[in-house]
């Protein structure tokens, strides 16, 4: 399929007996699980002793299977979740944590028209694919032709094959052509030299969704944003996942979680010409560092007014510091 191709093939159903081309997931007595793709004639081969496709196919999801050496392998149907930790990469993928985030908060829906920068290794497209259904538009833009590449295998042997909705762009996302898109999802270094775009291409009451991965990356995109003035206040968070232990009364937290991959940020476009009622905020001193810098770095000269919070007898305090890293002074 050719960039911005639009197939008509239809996508797995995934449900009903396994059949030959499904991926299967089959999972051992220890837990450890192990992913093959169905073929006639075909075995998975294991310490354990082979076990032949040909029991599989017919079956339905949540059959028991047994190898040769006597293992019994529990069969199902592989999440995205699942599938998407296992995927080849090419670039990090979104996890499913940041992924049903993003799906949620941007409240991507079916029918929606998405933009997408980079498609990466296609995890968060399966996931945007999912919710816009074939009904909806996901436009895709990777810079790499190889990440390209790696996005499109994984997510056709996800799906079964092209999916109708998907678009696949090989370039800069600056050069997209299309607008009137309902969200945009930007995953991407800098994502805020590029918001002349998503101003242009976003609909009005449309939801723009930044994923980074740095504190100053996270303050320059939400400064970025503000500054604009034609989208709503920025909302900045992230998200934690903690499995529990639980064994009869032994109930306790996992000594592993994952914890911090990424800042997401939102905001929403407002109508053209519109500029949001400003947001009453009390004085900052990390604001006071951030417009310190932006003067320092247009080698504008620091107007008299900005040396720093007036101190308790009236006169002017000093100008605050920007820390070890700049931009990141506690509020």
């Amino acid at each position: 399929m050719a960039s911005g191709d639009v197939s008509t093939t239809p996508i797995s159903t995934r449900r009903g007996p396994f059949q030959p081309g499904d991926r299967v997931q089959l999972t051992d007595p220890k837990g450890r699980m192990h992913t093959v793709t169905l073929a006639a004639g075909r075995s998975f081969h294991t310490h354990r002793g082979a076990l032949a496709h040909d029991e599989l196919i017919g079956l339905p999801e949540g059959s028991v299977v047994t190898s040769a050496g006597g293992t019994a392998y529990l069969a199902l149907r592989p999440l995205l979740a699942d599938y998407v930790l296992s995927m080849p990469r090419g670039a990090q993928v979104i996890y499913p944590k940041d992924a049903a985030q993003i799906v949620a908060m941007g409240d991507v829906f079916p029918g929606a028209r998405v933009l997408e920068a980079g498609a990466g290794s296609g995890a968060l497209t399966c996931s945007l694919l999912r919710a816009v259904g074939t009904d909806g538009e996901v436009h895709s833009y990777e810079t790499r032709a190889d990440f390209a590449e790696v996005a499109r295998a994984n997510v056709q042997a996800f799906f079964g094959g092209p999916h109708p909705a998907w678009r696949l762009h090989v370039g800069d996302v600056a050069s997209c052509p299309e607008v009137g898109f309902d969200r945009i999802i930007l995953d991407m270094l800098t994502p805020w030299e590029v918001l002349d775009l998503v101003a242009r291409a976003l609909l009005p009451g449309g939801v723009f969704v930044g994923y980074v991965a740095t504190t100053p990356q996270l303050s320059e995109l939400v400064e970025a944003l503000r500054a604009d003035g034609g989208f709503t206040e920025p909302r900045a968070w992230e998200s934690l996942v903690r499995d529990w232990h639980v064994d009869g009364l032994a109930v306790r937290p996992d000594h592993r979680m994952i914890g911090h991959t990424a800042f997401l940020v939102s905001a929403r476009r407002l109508a053209p010409g519109v500029s949001a009622p400003p947001r009453r905020r009390k004085p900052s001193k990390g604001a006071e560092a951030y417009a310190a810098r932006r003067r320092d770095q247009a080698g504008a000269p620091v107007p008299s007014d900005a040396a720093g919070p007036a101190a308790p007898d009236g006169t002017e305090g000093p100008a605050p510091s920007l820390g070890p890293v700049a931009g990141t002074a506690p509020a």
